[in-house]
């Protein structure tokens, strides 16, 4: 019997996404020490794919490369955190924008169940998390839905290290808030759309950069 072995590419790409996600998760947290043969164990895996994982993650300035001490999670830079947020309150806009222009009515109809939410402080970011991909996504521009996701999953990893001291995050307002985008979207009133967005975001960095300040984290 011929059993077929994952391809390296394949492999290197599952040990990334593994890896990426356990830091966003904060599974692995800022500071946490990064030993390639404690990640090997870890996924089950050669060192090789962990090290080309540890490089790419390093590039995304999630992994602090130490010289001859190995690696570490990133500490959570304040400017960082802050150029992240701007750069999504400018993208996420225009992609809602663009959504109220192109997306199909099947597409902005599944945004529909985005206006009830119920559950834990968890499932809250991954609500949140699946709604703001998806107006990204109907967008219509691959390239910009890709970075958007990207900055709303590293947001997410924010909102984990500082939920303890994060204040006025009120999970009903905010679906509320959703229901409005949603509401602009379907009446092809993208300027609105764009306008009712960046004042959600503007507002969640507001609360997200006041609460890392109070964290003994954060560089």
């Amino acid at each position: 019997m011929n059993v077929r072995l994952p391809s390296p590419s394949l492999l290197r790409d599952n040990v990334y996404a593994a890896l990426r996600a356990d830091i966003l998760a904060c599974h692995l947290t800022p500071g946490d020490e990064l030993h390639e043969q404690e990640l090997a164990e870890r996924y089950a895996v050669s060192r090789s794919p962990v090290r080309e994982a540890l490089a790419r993650l390093s590039r995304e300035r999630l992994i602090a490369v130490q010289p001859r001490q190995g690696y570490r999670v990133a500490p959570v830079s304040l400017g960082d955190a802050e150029a992240l947020l701007r750069f999504r309150g400018v993208l996420e806009p225009a992609c809602a924008a663009d959504a109220a222009r192109v997306a199909t009515d099947s597409q902005l109809a599944g945004l529909e169940p985005f206006r009830r939410f119920e559950g834990s402080a968890e499932d809250f970011i991954a609500y949140n998390r699946a709604f703001h991909a998806a107006v990204a996504e109907a967008g219509g521009n691959r390239r910009m839905a890709e970075a958007a996701r990207d900055l709303i999953e590293q947001a997410d990893r924010l909102v984990r290290i500082s939920l303890a001291n994060l204040k006025g995050r009120d999970p009903e307002r905010l679906v509320a808030e959703h229901g409005a985008i949603v509401d602009a979207l379907r009446a092809r009133d993208g300027r609105l759309a764009a306008r009712l967005l960046r004042r959600h975001l503007d507002e969640a960095e507001d609360r997200i950069l006041t609460a890392l300040r109070r964290h003994a984290v954060v560089a």
